[in-house]
């Protein structure tokens, strides 16, 4: 054990820079943060492969000695001895038990899809917890733990993709101001300041209003806005860099201004803005569930968050769906702006140097 942990610190050594180290050593410091981290890779990794753990098709099925995925493949019901030739309806009792009759069946630990509508409950939806569905239904009938797992999936992927796009185009008019300067910067920190007045909640209300929203027109939209976050802090180390003699040298020697900007003054940059992305993203989230609460965000139908507090407040007399919904919202933003304080922290120079 002590010859693993040994090879371990030296592989670290070996990868990493003394400054990367440094860094690394001031994250993992902040206990909370990089608990945090771990905690949401968990859970974020187990939402990624969701379909394994709440599906309302089997896992693995095996009938007349040969193996099936319906998770993955579409059957008819043919194969397993029906008598029509559509996709098998697993749930159906009489399909059900033709396959034990010469096999047997897998199902995931959720036997639930997040737009599965169980026919068969003994009380009316929204119905409370129970053994059947371990945090009840919601008013249609579909399970709110499948429905919370799809959810959280899709709202980190939303914020992690609108981070992503809203920070590659933030980062590069902050680039191109800070570097410039003059009129150019005058020019755009006018229009920034224009763009950042706008009233967004509404206008993308508005917008959602007019274009059918899905997945790819909700990001679009929120691009549109979200992209102005990064841009005042990478003028300013721009700003501040430019001036600086390797630069000035580089111009003299011919380097082009992208080749500067990009090699020379972007890597000094990054790390300001590396300590914004946790927050941008849990904005991101925050957003798409306000839009979602309000109606003007995923389709209809979507395993949303912001859906399932909109569900809550229209049925006070179910209170597991408000609770539900707001300890797993409170919990996932929780975790991120634990892990944005824990990345903070390893980039503060106060700390890197002590």
């Amino acid at each position: 054990m002590a010859q693993s942990d040994q090879f371990e610190k030296r592989l670290f050594d070996i990868r990493l820079t003394p400054l990367s180290r440094r860094r690394v050593q001031n994250f993992r410091a902040n206990r909370r943060g990089y608990w945090s981290l771990w905690i949401f890779l968990i859970v974020f990794t187990i939402t990624l492969f969701a379909e394994l753990f709440a599906n309302d098709k089997p896992v693995l099925v095996r009938y007349d000695g040969s193996f099936y995925t319906p998770i993955f493949f579409s059957y008819e019901e043919t194969v397993f001895g029906g008598e029509f030739e559509l996709e098998a309806d697993y749930r159906d009792p009489y399909i059900t038990e033709l396959i034990e009759q010469n096999g047997w069946i897998l199902w995931p630990p959720i036997p639930y899809s997040y737009n599965t509508i169980d026919y068969e409950l003994d009380v009316p939806a929204p119905s409370p917890p129970s053994q059947r569905h371990w945090l009840g239904t919601d008013d249609q009938a579909r399970d709110v733990l499948a429905r919370i797992i799809y959810g959280f999936r899709i709202s980190i992927l939303f914020g992690l993709v609108l981070t992503l796009l809203s920070s590659v185009v933030g980062i590069a008019a902050g680039a191109v101001q800070g570097y410039f300067g003059g009129v150019t910067d005058l020019l755009m920190q006018r229009f920034i300041e224009i763009w950042e007045g706008l009233p967004v909640l509404y206008l993308l209300i508005i917008m959602a209003a007019v274009i059918q929203p899905s997945f790819f027109s909700l990001l679009g939209l929120m691009m549109l806005f979200s992209w102005t976050g990064l841009v005042a802090v990478v003028r300013a180390e721009f700003l501040r860099a430019r001036n600086f003699e390797y630069i000035r040298a580089a111009r003299a020697l011919g380097v082009s201004d992208s080749v500067i900007m990009y090699r020379h003054i972007l890597p000094n940059a990054m790390v300001a803005t590396l300590t914004f992305m946790p927050f941008i993203l849990s904005g991101s989230v925050t957003t798409l569930t306000g839009l979602d609460f309000l109606g003007f965000g995923l389709p209809v139908g979507s395993p949303s968050l912001g859906e399932l507090l909109n569900q809550g407040k229209n049925n006070l007399q179910a209170p597991w769906l408000g609770i539900s919904g707001f300890v797993v919202i409170g919990f996932m933003l929780s975790l991120l702006v634990f892990i944005g304080e824990a990345v903070r922290d390893a980039f503060d120079p106060r700390k890197l140097f002590k």
